[in-house]
C-alpha cells in the first residue's frame, strides 16, 4: 500500500491503513478516514475492494451519526470493486479472505436499507406506520439471509442484531426482537477480551461494538416493562464498553439513554443538566442526529418510547 497524498510516497501495510481509518471511522473522524482511504493506492483487486469496502462503511457512518448523504455513491463503488475482484479468479471457487469481503458488502447494504426505512425527512420514525410493506420483508429476507451465510459466529451476531431492530423498528414486534438482541449478545460476547471487530474488522476475540448494541436494545427493553435497575446495568456496561472500543457519537447517545434513567428517577434537574452537555458535546464533533435527539429530550421527548405499531397490526 502506498500513500500518494503528498510528493513523500510512503509503504503502509493494507491492514494497518485499514485499521487506522477504522478509529478514525468509530472515533466519529468520517472526513479524515474517508481522506486517509483515498490517499491509498492499491495494484491488485484484493486490495482495491478492501479499501472501497472501508470507505463505504465510513460514509455509512458519517450518514447515521452526521446527517450527511455520503453512502450511496461510496457502495456504488464497492460493488464494482468487488465485482472485478470476482471476475479475476477467472472461475475458481472463492476462498475465505473473499467470501467474508462479499458478506461485509452485502451487510452494509443492508445497513443502508435500514437507514433507508428509519430515517424519514432527515429524522428517526420508527415503526411500520408509512413504510411500503414490501421493503419491510425484503429488508428481513435479507438480514435472514446473511445470517444464514455468515462465515463466522460474530458476523452471524451482527445479522441477529439486525433482525432484532427490523423486527423492533420497522414492524413493532417488540416480543420477537430481544431473542435476535440475546442471540447477538452471545456472539459479540464469545471470546471477548476487548476485541472491536464489527463486520469487517477482526472477528477472533468477541467484539465490543456488538455487545454494546445488543446491550443498548435490551436495556431498551427492560426499561419499557419498568425493570430500570436491569436497564441501568445493561446501558452503563453498553457506555463502558462503547468507550473501549473508542466509539465518540456512540457512547454520547448512549448516555442520553442514562439520562432518560435520571429523569425517571425524579432528578430533573440532573437530567436536564447531563443532556445539555451531550447536546453540546455532539454538536461539536458534527453528530448532528444524536444533538437532535438529545435537544428533544430537553424539549420533554423520550428517546425511548416504543414505535407504536400499525393499525392494521392493532
Amino acid at each position: 500500500m502506498t500513500n500518494t497524498a503528498s510528493t513523500l510516497r510512503t509503504a503502509v501495510p493494507l491492514d494497518e491503513l485499514i485499521a487506522a481509518a477504522r478509529e478514525l471511522r468509530i472515533g466519529g473522524r468520517w472526513e479524515r478516514a474517508a481522506r486517509l482511504l483515498d490517499s491509498g493506492e492499491a495494484t491488485d483487486p484484493r486490495s482495491r475492494a478492501l479499501l472501497a469496502l472501508a470507505a463505504a462503511e465510513v460514509a455509512l457512518e458519517s450518514d447515521w451519526f452526521g446527517g450527511t448523504a455520503l453512502a450511496e455513491p461510496r457502495l456504488a463503488a464497492a460493488e464494482e470493486c468487488v465485482e472485478v475482484l470476482i471476475a479475476s479468479l477467472d472461475g475458481k471457487p472463492a476462498d475465505e479472505a473473499q467470501s467474508d469481503i462479499r458478506w461485509d458488502l452485502d451487510f452494509l447494504r443492508l445497513r443502508h436499507d435500514y437507514l433507508g426505512q428509519v430515517r424519514v425527512d432527515g429524522a428517526f420514525r420508527a415503526g411500520p406506520d408509512g413504510k411500503d410493506p414490501d421493503a419491510r420483508d425484503a429488508l428481513r429476507t435479507h438480514a435472514e439471509r446473511l445470517r444464514g451465510e455468515a462465515p463466522d459466529d460474530v458476523r452471524r451476531g451482527w445479522a441477529e442484531m439486525y433482525l432484532g431492530l427490523v423486527a423492533d423498528n420497522l414492524f413493532a414486534e417488540r416480543d420477537v426482537a430481544p431473542g435476535h438482541y440475546e442471540a447477538a449478545l452471545s456472539a459479540g460476547e464469545a471470546g471477548e477480551a476487548g476485541g472491536t471487530g464489527e463486520a469487517g474488522g477482526s472477528h477472533d476475540s468477541g467484539d465490543d461494538l456488538l455487545v454494546r448494541e445488543a446491550l443498548r436494545h435490551l436495556g431498551d427493553h427492560d426499561h419499557d416493562h419498568g425493570d430500570h435497575a436491569r436497564a441501568r446495568e445493561r446501558w452503563s456496561r453498553a457506555t463502558e464498553l462503547g468507550a473501549r472500543a473508542g466509539t465518540v457519537p456512540g457512547t454520547l447517545s448512549q448516555q442520553l439513554l442514562l439520562a432518560v434513567l435520571t429523569r425517571d428517577a425524579g432528578d430533573e434537574a440532573g437530567a436536564i443538566a447531563m443532556v445539555r452537555e451531550i447536546a453540546r458535546w455532539a454538536g461539536a464533533v458534527g453528530a448532528v442526529t444524536t444533538e437532535a435527539q438529545a435537544r428533544g429530550f430537553l424539549a420533554g421527548v423520550d428517546p425511548t418510547a416504543p414505535p407504536a405499531p400499525a393499525e392494521s397490526d392493532s
